[in-house]
């Protein structure tokens, strides 16, 4: 068998019913190229990574990658780019909406032009979004200025996710990749630490034929995640400064709870305390769930092992706080700069032990 030039990798979450008939749209339209596709699917319930084995028996160019304990598109793409040989990689979803006919336009600019990474775009003049919906078009532009504006890059379609690019380049890169989230695409382009060639082709976007949008709004938090990583991240961790702006708003609701049955119910200031307490931390553990840890998201039962995991947690820090500032204090620190350290050390361990361990998967999805 002859190694293949490109490798074309499908991320996939439940598409069984797409991946044979895009299979065929792809080798229709690369039919003069020595290619393969690489599945990588996130332990998809409807089978889809076996249909994707059982594929390989009939067509030897189909690989597949199960990922168990583990989901992302952008961790997936990685993946996939790791597994390949080719010089060239594309990226394509398995929905069909992307149109495969520009496949050979892409490799040909990336051979002859020489450039890094040539992209699909819906945005550039000769392309459209189809039928896709007001709000989500609307969504992509505005995370294509706000690419631009915070890290100067350039491409009209910095949401797409369709693409081509050198695999030498994708390993130039692939070290300082976020790895979160679904677009992948601005990752790429944005840790480069050189000016990269790019090209854009345009196409037309199709409607989705079976199955069901994976997309949703917390798509567009987790890009501006993304984008936070690469530019505050570099000195902080995005995740922590999320965790403690959810930590804050966790206090809000404890300041409400604590005046409002103290002073309105009447409620011993014990109790009051107890229960403004339990609410902030509850609070926190499902606002941290639902955007610091957007992409490892806890459902069913892993929301109640999570959420008695962020109790722990917290109880701890808690107790570890309190044991610092008092240090602190009794060797003369100011009382403000102790209780802010001993909030700081409480902090940091919140956030240490709960992306540990309140926000790992358990269970399977």
């Amino acid at each position: 068998m002859t190694p293949p030039e490109l490798t074309v990798i499908v991320p996939t979450f439940n598409e069984r019913d797409n991946i044979e008939e895009l299979y065929h749209l792809i080798e229709d339209a690369l039919s003069t190229v020595d290619w393969e596709m690489v599945v990588v699917d996130d332990d998809s319930s409807d089978g889809t990574a076996e249909k994707a084995f059982a594929m390989n028996r009939d067509y030897p160019n189909v690989r597949c990658l199960k990922r168990v304990g583990r989901r992302g598109l952008s961790s997936a793409c990685i993946e996939g780019m790791c597994s390949s040989s080719a010089p060239f990689v594309a990226v394509i979803d398995a929905d069909m909406q992307h149109d495969e006919s520009i496949l050979p336009l892409m490799l040909e600019k990336l051979k002859s032009d020489g450039l890094d990474l040539v992209i699909g775009s819906r945005f550039t003049q000769g392309g459209s979004t189809g039928d896709l919906p007001a709000f989500r078009v609307k969504m992509s532009k505005f995370a294509t200025w706000l690419g631009s504006s915070m890290l100067g890059v350039k491409t009209t379609d910095p949401m797409s996710g369709f693409f081509m690019l050198k695999r030498e380049f994708f390993y130039e890169v692939v070290h300082d990749l976020s790895g979160k989230g679904f677009k992948i695409l601005l990752d790429v382009i944005a840790t480069s630490k050189r000016d990269v060639k790019f090209d854009e082709v345009p196409y037309d976007m199709r409607a989705r034929q079976h199955g069901e949008s994976k997309l949703d709004s917390v798509v567009l938090w987790e890009y501006l995640l993304m984008l936070g990583e690469k530019t505050i991240g570099k000195y902080i961790p995005i995740r922590f400064i999320f965790f403690v702006m959810m930590g804050l708003v966790g206090a809000l609701f404890h300041l409400a709870i604590l005046f409002g049955m103290f002073y309105w119910l009447k409620t011993p200031f014990v109790q009051a305390q107890s229960l403004a307490v339990l609410t902030a931390m509850t609070a926190n553990y499902f606002f941290n769930n639902m955007f610091t840890y957007a992409d490892r998201r806890n459902k069913g039962t892993d929301n109640v092992r999570g959420l008695i995991v962020f109790y722990l947690s917290c109880s701890s820090g808690a107790l570890i706080n309190i044991m610092v500032a008092t240090y602190l204090f009794n060797e003369g620190v100011p009382v403000w700069i102790s209780g802010l350290l001993g909030a700081g050390v409480g902090a940091v361990w919140n956030y240490s032990l709960s992306s540990q361990y309140a926000w790992k998967k358990t269970s399977k999805k």
